[in-house]
């Protein structure tokens, strides 16, 4: 048990701590905004799109929450604080994150989220031990605590902006709302570079211009539905969550996994002065 609360604590004040140092999470525009994931996840999740909808609405909102939750969650496992809440708040955050992102994982065993659903939920019922109900009742001490402990989340939080380093969001095109299916100006994609867009459904894709011509990409991961980012350095297209790399210039294809699948592609071309959906 004690293996479990470490494990669980850490891992969930780290999740935290990542978004929290991310730039982009909360930054529209960039490649990791939790809006841009939202959108992703929507063409996958047995959700449905109008629970997306919202979610995309308020997307910043919906970071914020998700990093003081991690923050909280995992704080208050290592510091044994409401640990039947603590543990029931992970596993509902593991469940929700399944099912939101990774339920399409195929096979399900490089999904990450229904095994800490797992490992959660026999860290609850160790918890309960022998009892036939949680006991989630919070003396007057036990409310400080909570307190002390959201206060230190939201904390955690700030402190993370300060380590984040400068955004570097792009501006985006959209292919929506455009008779013409109109993308970019040509002018304003010089050969060699790159630009993020959104198709008609609100699903990322990413824009290439060579000296041969252009290309696109959705930049969902075939994963998990992650949001790619390409990597001027290394030349590749970069899945933030799991580590997935695709080759742009070579169809897209994997570099490197989880993932087997190649990215989809987008059929776009040059009409006059604008890059267009073909």
């Amino acid at each position: 048990m004690r293996i479990m609360r470490l494990w669980l604590g850490v891992t969930w004040i780290y999740a935290g701590w990542d978004k929290a140092t991310d730039s982009g999470f909360l930054t529209k525009g960039s490649t990791s905004f939790i809006g841009t994931q939202l959108s992703a996840y929507s063409t996958q999740s047995p959700l449905g799109t109008t629970v997306f909808n919202k979610l995309v609405e308020h997307s910043v909102q919906v970071g914020l929450f998700v990093m003081i939750s991690e923050f909280a969650i995992g704080l208050a496992t290592l510091l044994w604080v409401a640990p039947t809440l603590a543990a029931f708040g992970g596993f509902a955050m593991s469940v929700g994150l399944w099912l939101v992102s990774s339920f399409h994982a195929k096979p399900y065993f490089l999904a990450s989220d229904t095994a800490y659903a797992v490992l959660w939920l026999s860290y609850f019922l160790l918890i309960l031990g022998k009892r036939r109900r949680a006991d989630v009742s919070i003396n007057r001490r036990g409310i400080v605590r909570v307190g002390i402990v959201g206060a230190l989340a939201i904390g955690a939080v700030s402190l993370g902006k300060l380590f984040s380093p400068s955004s570097n969001a792009q501006a985006t095109g959209s292919a929506s709302g455009d008779p013409q299916n109109k993308v970019k100006k040509l002018s304003e994609l010089p050969v060699g570079s790159t630009a993020n867009f959104a198709l008609a459904s609100g699903e990322p894709a990413i824009l290439f211009r060579t000296k041969t011509g252009v290309f696109a990409y959705s930049a969902i991961c075939t994963h998990e539905g992650c949001t790619v980012g390409y990597s001027a350095t290394n030349k590749v297209l970069a899945c933030p969550c799991h580590g997935a790399e695709f080759d742009p210039f070579d169809s897209a294809k994997v570099i490197s996994g989880p993932t087997q699948r190649a990215l989809t592609s987008i059929k776009v071309a040059i009409d006059g002065d604008w890059i267009v959906l073909a």
